[in-house]
């Protein structure tokens, strides 16, 4: 008689299942399908393969299980060859980024040329100057000459029309031509142009003609007081160097007794 002798099977020892372990597996488990659908997406547009990164502090925790890894079985060739060639970036948190900045000098600007009408300006200018030191020379003369008009005896009178030439001509003592006169000098230099000739000092002209009235004086003869002479002009005018620092000018007798020479 045989005897059959039943063996009991055992199920192998695994770890206890908990509320927590259950919840960490089915976490597991959705964040690995959401990991292999956003693999396909990604591979399949061309774009860069998603990776899903697992926080430092629940890899050191022994009871959270591994995630689980991305099936890219079902991936097409395309997709696994990018996968697979795709390489893997990663940078330090204390990494540093610079800038080389390009150097930026300034030189400041060399000044152009002066323009050639500041040079034609200037010469402008001086010209200017100079016409209006010698407007200033004539409108002195001229000045001179209007206040002190040319009587009408001048006209038709030889010794006047002479002696009117020199007007402006400057008092120089000892002087006996156009570039400066004293009186007796002026009268000597009038006569000597038609033909007369007349000593040379005031004081010896007094006797080199005939004295005359007043009343009997014509435009032309000498008119005579002690230390000057002039010539007479008709009315109450007369022609004559004054003095230093003024000109041969017609002027008012002034006088109070003079003495009136004819000549010839």
């Amino acid at each position: 008689m045989s005897e059959s002798t039943n063996r009991a099977r055992h199920r192998a020892a695994r770890r206890p299942s908990t509320p927590l372990t259950e919840l960490a597996s089915a976490a597991s488990e959705q964040m690995g399908t959401v990991g292999r659908r956003s693999a396909v997406v990604a591979a399949s547009s061309g774009l860069m393969v998603s990776m899903i990164a697992v926080p430092s502090y629940a890899a050191d925790r022994d009871s959270a299980p591994a995630l689980a890894a991305v099936d890219t079985s079902a991936l097409a060739a395309s997709a696994r060859a990018v996968l697979n060639t795709s390489p893997v970036v990663a940078s330090p948190a204390e990494a540093v980024f610079t800038v080389d900045a390009p150097v930026i000098t300034a030189e400041k600007p060399t000044p152009p040329p002066e323009p050639v009408r500041t040079t034609r300006a200037a010469a402008r200018t001086a010209e200017r100057a100079a016409t209006t030191s010698s407007s200033s020379s004539s409108s002195s003369s001229s000045a001179a000459v209007a206040s002190n008009p040319v009587p009408q005896s001048v006209a038709g009178n030889a010794v006047l029309e002479v002696a009117a030439r020199y007007v402006g001509v400057p008092y120089v003592s000892g002087g006996a031509s156009p570039a400066g006169m004293d009186c007796s000098g002026f009268t000597s230099y009038v006569y000597a142009q038609l033909g007369i000739t007349l000593p040379r000092t005031s004081s010896a002209q007094r006797n080199a003609g005939t004295v005359v009235s007043r009343a009997d004086a014509q435009p032309g003869d000498l008119i005579w007081s002690p230390g000057h002479v002039g010539i007479y002009a008709g009315g109450n005018q007369m022609i004559d160097a004054p003095r230093p620092g003024k000109t041969i000018q017609f002027r008012a007798i002034w006088q109070s007794n003079p003495t009136f020479i004819r000549i010839g």
